[in-house]
């Protein structure tokens, strides 16, 4: 009995041991795990977009219209090609997206004079059709989601993608107001000195928009994707054609190759 009574305190103890180191790595893994401080890592954030989501797309040229169009235009899209590839009723295109003084073929015009723009912006506006094309999906992402309050800047905002950006933060009515928080580092220069600088270390918010977090990376993410198909609307009847084109290649090889048999037997 004596011996069954140490082989049980043994076996407990065992076990709770091992309890013990399971939840120590457990407990080492969630703090090597944490998440980061919000904004800390705003270089790494994907758009993940797709222009075959023509979901995503209809509510991108929706929200387009209500909150970019004041001041940007897209001057290589149509308004009739644009409601047959989102496949928009013409009805609905006329009554929400369609200015009363356009038609259907026209194309995509901002009605900011670009004088009054430079009055206030201290610069026009950029047309936006080549925008993601020439600057990348991620870069808009991040451009439309690292606003931060900034009392210096004529617009009462800074952007950590584009500093001193002129475009005021128009959507800070959705995402609400963030200032940015940076910590002091000091590095070595060139000359071996040390050198102190502010490194930004995270967003903090000053006051909450209308949307939470994720409904605005959504938001943002479906303006994107609509300036993604607007770079090149046949990109996705491109990309769903080049897989034919490859299959195509591939059998004519293989008769090609059939043919070359066929051919040569008599020399072999």
């Amino acid at each position: 009995m004596r011996t069954e009574s140490v082989r049980a305190r043994t076996l407990a103890h065992l076990i709770g041991l091992a309890a013990l180191t399971i939840g120590a790595s457990t407990m080492a893994l969630a703090a090597d795990e944490a998440p980061k401080a919000y904004g800390a890592d705003w270089e790494s954030w994907k758009a993940e977009t797709s222009v075959t989501d023509l979901a995503s797309l209809q509510r991108g040229a929706r929200d387009f219209f209500n909150y970019c169009r004041g001041c940007h235009s897209l001057k290589y899209m149509r308004y009739s090609r644009m409601a047959d590839d989102l496949e928009i009723p013409t009805d609905l295109m006329q009554k929400y997206l369609l200015p009363t003084d356009a038609k259907m073929t026209d194309y995509v015009t901002s009605p900011l004079p670009a004088a009054d723009a430079v009055a206030w912006f201290g610069k026009a506006p950029p047309d936006l059709s080549l925008i993601a094309r020439a600057r990348g999906t991620d870069y808009l992402y991040q451009l439309w989601t690292t606003y931060c309050v900034d009392a210096s800047s004529r617009t009462g905002a800074n952007n950590l993608r584009l500093n001193a950006i002129a475009m005021p933060d128009v959507l800070s009515v959705l995402e609400g107001l963030k200032r940015c928080v940076y910590r002091d580092e000091t590095v070595t220069g060139a000359d071996g000195k040390p050198i102190h600088e502010s490194v930004f270390d995270h967003f903090e918010t000053v006051d909450a928009g209308s949307m939470s977090r994720e409904q605005y990376a959504a938001f943002v993410r479906d303006i994107v994707n609509f300036l993604d198909y607007v770079g090149e609307p046949a990109q996705a009847h491109r990309r769903s054609l080049g897989v034919w084109v490859v299959l195509f290649l591939l059998v004519f090889t293989w008769l090609a190759w059939l043919l070359k048999q066929e051919y040569w037997k008599d020399v072999h």
